[in-house]
């Protein structure tokens, strides 16, 4: 027995399969491009938040506008909200820590090139990951020594050279380097 189809019947047959195997194609793009678009709408909320006088230092606890130096804001993977750090120190401790440095999204410090030292501005803020730091400086954070932030390399160059100290970028900073802060602020005003 023979079994012919008709072409609207073949091209039904065939147009079905297309749809499914579309689906099966399409679908799995579909959700990639859709997670993508979760990150860029966190990022543009991540931004930073005014400190205000009773915000308390996620590392440390001390009352964040107490004290002098550039101060941090981050925002982590499975941490909800901004969280507010009293100098760019503290920061660093917690972004270079091994459980919490892959998960760092977004962060910001003060570029002190542009505002007061004792008193940074609120709208000084850049992201951290593009900064220049020096370390090793004399000038005093929340808890001694802490890393001078700069937008630009040129600014952190002249802080250092009036100051003391050595430049670095964000992926320089180590937890060594920060444990060394001490050492080398000793050597660098001297």
């Amino acid at each position: 027995m023979k079994f012919f189809l008709n072409k609207q019947v073949l091209k039904r047959l065939v147009l079905n399969k297309l749809a499914k195997f579309s689906a099966l194609i399409l679908l799995p793009v579909a959700l990639l491009v859709g997670c993508g678009g979760e990150d860029k709408d966190a990022a543009m909320v991540q931004q930073v938040v005014a400190l205000q006088s009773s915000d308390e230092c996620h590392l440390c606890g001390m009352i964040i506008t107490n004290y002098p130096g550039p101060k941090g804001q981050l925002y982590s993977r499975g941490i909800n909200g901004n969280m507010r750090f009293c100098s760019t120190r503290d920061m660093f401790a917690f972004i270079v820590d091994p459980e919490n440095q892959h998960n760092i999204q977004q962060a910001y410090v003060h570029d002190m090139a542009v505002t007061p030292w004792d008193h940074p501005d609120e709208e000084t803020y850049i992201d951290a990951k593009l900064a220049f730091y020096v370390i090793g400086h004399g000038k005093k954070g929340a808890m001694g020594p802490t890393l001078a932030s700069f937008s630009k390399q040129a600014d952190a160059d002249a802080f250092a050279a009036a100051e003391g100290g050595k430049v670095y970028t964000f992926e320089e900073v180590t937890l060594d380097l920060l444990v060394s802060m001490n050492s080398l602020r000793t050597h660098a005003t001297e």
